[in-house]
């Protein structure tokens, strides 16, 4: 082979080499001026090399002009000797108009007799993919630890070769370790580790070599001034070629997440008001010691005149009042002891390991406490007893319904006695003692068997049919088991004394909804539904409401709800928030035997209500009573004042109906109007053509 035919060959091989390679090269003759720019060169750039004229500036025009210093800066500071090569990065222009990442490395290749430069070479390789891979990696990377940041995570490893462990700034702070540096020693974070989380922890952060899987824990630690923190870790094992691999891990401080968990565990079991059990906590608690089998004793508390002191100094005179007797009882009572608030102001002890003779000097001292409760400068007129039952539990048997039916028996004989005083429960005086318990399980098992009715009372507009208000009280009958009726004044308060008052409500809209939906939804009839203490108080009231509403079609706006002033006591700021929402949804609310408590006029102040219900004892009695005549004429001018409509219950008598229209009374309701029956026998004849409705209704 010839020296021209290698040359050739060597051309091609350089070229070939140079195409595959992506690679434009560059030679640049100082002397001369004159720079050569390869033919891969120019198709990188998306030209013909033809189509550029290789100057010594060409690459220059060509760059990016936030790139041209730092470009000119590297083959200068290379010229002048201060570096070994050109290096740097930048964008050039490509035929198209994008900008070409390149990777330009070259150095002189010849120097003159004096050693000066007068030729240099070099290599430029398109890195765009390169730069894209690290733009997006970085936005990545940004959003990771900006993710890292919010979240307050802190991100820790440790070289199992060497023995090194590194902490970011993050777990540095959540440890209180102050440091300069990632690298600490590697036994430092056990020395943080509670004694009693220690070993466990310890585990959970040794994953087996090879495992891929992530161990989550949780632990404490003791930071170096002493408090103890809350942290959970992430933890798993990365291999590494050629090496023992890495625990690599997340660190975050979820002491505030634990307490809150701890304050809600806490709301779940206790009384808001008083701090004691509540009624699901303490039925618990009353389960688990009668079925350990130790003696013990259930007492009954129910505070006598309370309403009294509600009605003359308002309710955050009762709720100093009801926080003082739940103060001094605690104080009474010895360790192994506890209190519960039932509701209102009725109050349950359990007491281990308590005879007979032991209780009766623990419900007198009780009884002192609640007689010195402290009732604040609005009512230091008042005085508050209570009346206290007491039963003396040995049976494993007995149930927690039997329990507190006995102490609540006794609490009722207590009272029958005078009150201020306590009773111990006796089998043979007992007169029904579990009748109220067996009551409230009977009504329990009446909404499964179909012995629970709904009845209803026509609402009318004085002086005009029916018709043109078509709005009913919806009201409910117990079925005994022997068949005979029994009456709501016997099975609503068990149900409220056993705490299925909530259940029994539910119940009862829920079947009215489903059977007469259709109805209201047509504008036949409207219904209105009472409201228990304990339904007012239950959290997720409206979003039954709203699902029933959702599944039956029955409007918002055909639904009442009255609420008593004896429930608004027992939880003001419930019924506060329950009238509210039940405005935004445009239900009826009205007041129910308005005027039979010196709050009243409060309660119309604070509620901003649909109508009130004049109480039955103002109304049986007026044709004979001026008081009652100046009082129901009041309270109707009051209430059309602020813009209440007002029904009056209890109408009997032809000739109250008389005295009630000439004052002006919207509504009416009672005997001489209709008296109740099944509900269905009311919305049948009212389903069909509706006449116009009134502009404004009752409840």
């Amino acid at each position: 082979m010839t020296g021209q035919d290698k040359k050739s060959r060597n051309e091609t091989f350089w070229a070939t080499a140079l195409e595959r390679a992506h690679l434009g090269v560059w030679d640049w003759d100082l002397a001369t001026g004159d720079c050569f720019y390869s033919a891969t060169w120019a198709r990188m750039l998306g030209y013909d090399e033809r189509e550029l004229a290789n100057t010594s500036d060409l690459w220059l025009r060509l760059a990016h002009p936030d790139d041209r210093e730092r470009a000119l800066a590297s083959g200068d500071r290379h010229i002048a000797g201060q570096t070994d090569a050109i290096e740097t990065e930048l964008r050039l222009k490509h035929k198209q108009g994008h900008w070409v990442w390149v990777l330009d490395r070259g150095g002189i290749v010849e120097r003159d007799e004096d050693g000066k430069p007068v030729r240099l070479m070099g290599v430029q390789t398109d890195i765009t993919k390169q730069k894209t891979a690290e733009a997006e990696l970085e936005q990545v990377n940004v959003r990771f630890r900006l993710a890292l940041a919010a979240s307050g995570t802190g991100i820790w490893h440790h070289d199992i070769a060497t023995h090194k462990s590194y902490w970011d700034t993050r777990t540095r702070d959540i440890f209180g370790l102050v440091a300069d540096t990632d690298e600490v020693t590697a036994d430092l974070w056990h020395t943080y580790l509670h004694p009693d989380d220690k070993e466990a922890t310890e585990r959970a952060h040794q994953p087996p070599p090879g495992s891929s899987g992530v161990t989550a824990s949780q632990y404490r630690i003791i930071k170096r001034d002493g408090e103890i923190r809350h942290v959970e870790s992430l933890v798993r094992f990365i291999a590494a070629a050629g090496a023992a691999g890495q625990i690599l891990g997340t660190v975050r401080d979820i002491t505030e997440d634990k307490l809150r968990e701890q304050e809600l565990a806490c709301a779940a079991r206790h009384d808001a008001l008083t701090g004691l059990w509540n009624r699901a906590a303490f039925d618990r608690l009353l389960a688990e010691h009668i079925a350990a089998g130790a003696p013990l004793a259930v007492f009954y508390v129910d505070l006598d005149y309370f309403k009294a002191l509600n009605d003359f100094a308002g309710h955050a005179a009762g709720d100093m009042a009801l926080k003082s007797v739940a103060a001094g009882i605690r104080a009474c009572l010895q360790p192994s002891a506890h209190a519960a608030r039932l509701g209102g102001d009725e109050f349950a002890l359990l007491v281990p390991h308590c005879d007979a003779a032991q209780a009766e000097r623990l419900a007198g001292a009780i009884l002192a406490a609640v007689r010195g409760a402290d009732l604040g400068s609005a009512a230091a007129a008042r005085r508050l007893a209570a009346s206290i039952g007491i039963a003396i539990v040995n049976d494993r048997v007995t149930t927690v319904a039997d329990a507190l039916a006995c102490a609540d028996d006794a609490c009722y004989a207590a009272k029958a006695a005078g009150r201020d005083r306590f009773a111990v429960f006796s089998a043979e005086a007992a007169t029904g003692g579990l009748n109220a318990a067996r009551l409230a399980a009977d009504t329990v098992d009446a909404m499964e068997d179909g012995r629970l009715k709904l009845f209803g009372q026509e609402i009318h507009r004085l002086g005009r049919p029916w018709q043109e208000s078509r709005h009913v009280e919806v009201l409910a009958r117990l079925v005994g088991r022997g068949g005979k009726l029994i009456p709501p004044s016997e099975f609503i308060p068990a149900a409220e004394r056993f705490g299925i008052a909530a259940r029994l409500d539910r119940w009862i809209i829920r079947t009215a909804l489903s059977r007469h939906g259709a109805a209201m939804k047509s504008g036949a009839i409207t219904l209105g539904f009472n409201l228990s203490a304990q339904t007012l108080s239950d959290p997720g009231l409206w979003d039954f409401v709203d699902s029933i509403i959702e599944e039956t079609g029955a409007p918002h706006s055909g639904i009442g709800f009255e609420i008593t002033e004896t429930a608004a006591v027992t939880n003001f700021d419930a019924a506060e928030t329950f009238v509210r929402k039940a405005r935004e949804r445009r239900c009826k609310v009205s007041l129910d035997d308005f005027g039979a408590g010196m709050s009243s006029f409060e309660y119309l102040r604070r509620f901003p209500v649909d109508a009130i219900k004049i109480d039955g004892s103002f109304i049986e009695h007026m044709a004979e009573s001026r008081f009652d005549r100046e009082i129901v004429s009041a309270i109707s001018g009051i209430a059309r004042s602020v813009g209440c409509a007002v029904v009056a219950e209890k109408i009997e008598q032809a000739e109250t109906l008389v005295i009630l229209q000439a004052m002006g009374v919207d509504f009416g309701q009672g005997f001489l109007l209709h008296r109740p029956e099944p509900l269905e026998r009311i919305v049948a004849p009212a389903i069909g053509p509706v006449t116009a409705a009134p502009a404004r209704k009752a409840s």
